[in-house]
């Protein structure tokens, strides 16, 4: 196989190819504990490269990983028999911005937070906003169809992909969608493409659906003394008519790894983050009504106003993973997923868990649809396929 990917190099503009071994460990893990080492990286700087690439692969049977900006929790970019990895992050340029059209351009290298600063100032805005939208990558985006806060009221990725260039595993190039906002006609391929891990194939260029930029956003985090409370308060804002743009919820166990790490975590229990968008009028009277429903429950309330005061909340909410992380231990990350109205039943059952195993865990996420990050927070030196936490997932999952 080596010998294979020496002659690659030589097909390849000097230096896509890497086979030193700073390079291939620096491409053989993402966030998560697990790692393997490629036995080489390719840098492709364009979808023909990726094409003479994927062909060679396919003719000589050599194992493919894709990776984008290695952020994921999952080990989706870790090569799995050595092989190949095809590192998109070259391809990293935004080839169009058209308010007309309302859409982007881009390749799958540029960062999730780059394309939309890049429309705001356009007046444009793209929605989906990840965790580590400040490092994740739009291709990567769109492998694993990310979501985040917002996906309660705009949607995850795969509603903001218009078209798709794709090299599939043999080189063959094809285009999927185009620049319309609807698109009905035959199979969707784009929804196939959108969330498949780059299994089917490599995405080398994107269109992406821009709406127009909200007028004003605000938001409030209210504190509680028991989670019981919090994922109380999320049905009492749905169910009174209002539809936020995002509605996080946070345990004790996060919050208390997070004041640790980020300034200004509040000192509670448990804590909703509650964000609405729009114009002005509409933002003021929303955000009035869910402080009034979430009052009587809540201990504290603090309410900002424009896009900085709002960034100063969700600075918390985008630093718990990070924080989960500086505690020292091994935090092994699923995403779990109940009826909304069953929030409160998986903090309990976790509450549950940690009592019954005497492992921690750590819960917090996407309250308003019910996607819940679940972490085990292992001993120092756990491996993925530990026995002891696969019990206590498979009791999670059950």
């Amino acid at each position: 196989m080596k010998s294979h990917l020496r002659q690659l190099s030589r097909l390849l503009p000097r230096g896509t190819l890497r086979f030193d071994f700073p390079t291939l460990q620096a491409n053989s893990s993402d966030a998560w504990v697990a790692s393997s080492l490629p036995d080489a990286v390719a840098f492709p700087k364009s979808t023909a490269e990726v094409s003479k690439i994927l062909a060679f692969t396919h003719r000589h049977r050599i194992p493919v990983t894709t990776r984008g900006a290695g952020r994921g929790y999952v080990g989706g970019c870790v090569p799995v028999q050595a092989g190949l990895v095809i590192s998109l992050v070259k391809m990293k340029r935004i080839l169009e911005i058209s308010a007309a059209d309302g859409l982007a351009v881009v390749q799958p290298g540029v960062i999730t937070a780059k394309l939309g600063s890049d429309a705001m100032r356009r007046n444009l805005f793209y929605p989906p906003d990840p965790a580590s939208l400040k490092e994740s990558t739009l291709g990567g985006n769109i492998a694993t169809n990310a979501g985040g806060p917002r996906c309660l009221k705009y949607g995850v990725t795969r509603n903001y992909v218009l078209g798709l260039e794709v090299v599939l595993g043999d080189g063959t190039i094809v285009r999927l969608g185009g620049r319309t906002h609807k698109n009905r006609t035959g199979f969707d391929l784009i929804g196939l493409f959108t969330g498949s891990e780059g299994m089917l194939g490599l995405v080398t260029e994107a269109t992406m659906r821009l709406i127009p930029l909200p007028p004003t956003r605000s938001c409030l985090r209210a504190e509680f003394t028991s989670v019981a409370q919090a994922a109380a308060g999320v049905q009492k804002i749905l169910s009174s008519g209002l539809l936020p743009c995002a509605l996080e919820i946070a345990d004790s166990f996060t919050l208390a790894a997070a004041r640790k790490a980020i300034p200004k975590t509040p000192n509670c229990d448990s804590m909703l983050i509650v964000e609405f968008d729009g114009q002005p009028s509409s933002v003021k009277s929303e955000l009035a009504a869910a402080t009034k429903v979430l009052r009587p429950s809540s201990s504290k309330i603090v309410t900002a106003h424009g896009n900085a005061a709002c960034e100063k909340i969700w600075e918390i909410r985008r630093g718990f993973s990070y924080a989960l992380r500086d505690t020292g231990l091994v935090k092994l990350n699923e995403d779990v997923t109940v009826p909304r109205g069953r929030v409160v039943d998986l903090f309990r059952l976790t509450a549950r868990l940690q009592k019954k195993y005497g492992v921690p865990i750590s819960s917090f996420g996407h309250a308003g649809d019910g996607n819940i990050h679940v972490n085990l927070m292992a001993p120092v030196g756990t491996k993925p396929d530990d026995r002891h936490m696969h019990r206590i997932l498979d009791e999670l999952f059950r």
